[in-house]
């Protein structure tokens, strides 16, 4: 009879239990393609003939308008502030990820107040300039073109991020090559630095575009149809659940072949420096007067971005609780994102440890790789893949109990917390593994080798070797999930418990009815909370 050691018994645990998480991470996709097939064809030549034309125009409109517009600012504000150096390009070398921390639908929503009829923009050019008219001269936000310019306000800080670190790390020999050519500054950015950005802009246009068809709220705000709009609306306002999921299989190819198109684009596109010779670019002194000019380009997307819908969710802020105090519906809402958060923080967490150890140890990444798959899927897709296996998962338990033992459940995942937190889970695993596989890249398989000799078990290494080398990681890693968990608003909305609500769908469903004082709160909170990320990148960019 063959005996297994227990470090065997260890290993052969974690990998059937990386696999389950792997699994359970695919199940929402699965229920998609099983429930589209079975659906009747007819609503599929319906949705094909009236419903999906019109929004894919529309979506495919948006997403080439703000990948110009992301990758436009995101490589000149790049390119601003490693080439060139003036007063203040140590303040928008950080600020310019300031954005980032204001969600596409609360930067719709800011606007829509700022701009309304009876806004403060259209008040005070009535009062102080008497325009009774002022719309005419105020471009309509709510359009298609409205949505383009305030997505690519938040989004270009993902094109800007990955840009500047590729920039910082060009040879200055490239750059002083070019300049012996005759190349002037604009001729030498679109015609060498650029072309040796491909691969980093094309990483942070596809995040943007991610981001951008991942969009509900903007949208919705915003009058835009869009794919993923039609599948919230095709569920929840004309309960044709076969007919949404359909849809976010069309969307899931597309999604399909946006990444494709950008990992090819990236493996088309190689350099190679060496670095043993090589000498980081210095940036040109320029003269007081252009210094200030290139401050004040560098700082529109800044202004639009965040200043302006900071200080007047500020301002709302400050007149709501000045009038009314802080509500205890709020208050409750609050503690709500708070508890979902860190739940879900730390089972995402959890799961992304095993599977990066499981890689570490058994070298299978492709466990990583599929567990990872729910990033690349919008919180809409999600929502309608989780709540077709969980509904399929409560019949039949529910069946099995009801009609074989008398004991009638209900329904025991969908509409509870734990369907929240299994989708947040599912959609931001990614993060964790990611942080976790970057720890782990700085521990020397030296180690790990040194413990074996020493007859250490597996767990025995995970606990007092990898678990306390790994810290900083899974503690960035916590923060960029807790603040995501914060600011998800599909996934949310769609899978929530009747009676439980978050900031972000408090704020939805007010901006929703029209009063959007009452939502300013919320969106500040959410903002602030979504400095914290922010604040660790330009922290990490900076010690790079």
């Amino acid at each position: 009879m063959q005996s297994h050691s227990p470090s065997t018994i260890q290993f052969k645990f974690g990998f059937w239990l990386s696999c389950l998480f792997a699994l359970l991470a695919c199940l929402p996709v699965i229920a998609l393609v099983w429930t589209a097939w079975q659906g009747d064809p007819e609503i599929w030549s319906h949705l094909i003939q009236y419903t999906i034309p019109p929004t894919l125009i529309n979506t495919c409109i948006l997403l080439f308008g703000v990948g110009v517009l992301t990758i436009f600012m995101g490589t000149s504000t790049a390119w601003l502030v490693t080439a060139y150096d003036f007063k203040g390009r140590g303040i928008l070398d950080w600020a310019l990820l300031l954005p980032l921390a204001v969600p596409t639908y609360i930067i719709a929503y800011s606007y829509i107040d700022l701009l309304h009829p009876i806004g403060p923009v259209q008040t005070f050019l009535k009062v102080t300039f008497n325009i009774q008219h002022a719309n005419a001269f105020i471009p309509n936000i709510r359009s298609l073109w409205g949505c383009i310019f305030l997505l690519s306000f938040v989004l270009y800080p993902y094109v800007y991020l990955s840009t500047r670190a590729l920039f910082m790390m060009q040879s200055a020999s490239f750059i002083d090559a070019s300049r012996t050519l005759g190349f002037g500054p604009i001729r030498l950015f679109y015609r060498v630095a650029i072309p040796l950005a491909r691969p980093a802009i094309a990483v942070g246009a596809s995040l943007a575009l991610m981001e951008t068809i991942n969009d509900v709220g903007a949208t919705e705000f915003l009058g835009v149809k869009t794919l993923t709009l039609s599948i919230y609306s095709t569920w929840v306002n004309q309960s044709n659940l076969a007919g949404a999921a359909q849809i976010a299989i069309f969307m899931l190819v597309i999604i399909t072949c946006l990444v494709l198109s950008e990992r090819i684009g990236r493996r088309k596109q190689r350099y190679h420096v060496a670095s043993q010779r090589s000498q980081v670019m210095t940036p040109i002194k320029l003269t007081a007067y252009k210094g200030f000019i290139f401050f004040c380009m560098g700082s529109i997307p800044i202004l639009f971005g965040f200043i302006i819908p900071t200080s007047y969710l500020a301002v709302e802020a400050f007149k709501r609780i000045q009038f009314n105090g802080f509500s205890n519906q709020l208050l409750q809402v609050s503690f709500n994102t708070l508890t979902l958060s860190l739940l879900a923080t730390c089972v995402t967490l959890v799961i992304g440890f095993i599977l990066s150890s499981t890689m570490r140890f058994t070298g299978k990444m492709m466990l990583g790789r599929i567990a990872s798959l729910g990033y690349a899927i919008p919180g809409t897709v999600l929502a309608i893949g989780l709540m077709l296996a969980l509904g399929f998962i409560d019949r039949t338990i529910g069946d099995f109990l009801e009609f074989k033992m008398g004991i009638p459940t209900g329904l025991l995942f969908l509409g509870t917390t734990f369907t929240v937190i299994y989708a947040y889970s599912t959609r931001f695993l990614a993060i964790a593994i990611g942080n976790t596989e970057a720890g782990y890249d700085r521990i020397s398989p030296s180690l790990d080798d040194a413990a074996r000799t020493l007859k250490c078990s597996p767990i025995t290494i995970l606990g007092k070797i990898h678990l306390p080398l790994l810290r900083p990681a899974l503690m960035s890693a916590a923060l960029l999930i807790f603040v995501d968990c914060m600011k998800e608003l599909p996934a949310t909305l769609l899978l929530r418990p009747m009676n439980l609500d978050t900031l972000a769908t408090f704020l939805y469903a007010e901006a929703s009815r029209g009063t959007y004082e009452d939502g300013a709160i919320a969106a500040l909170l959410i903002v602030l909370v979504g400095l914290l990320p922010v604040i660790l990148l330009a922290y990490v960019s900076k010690k790079r």
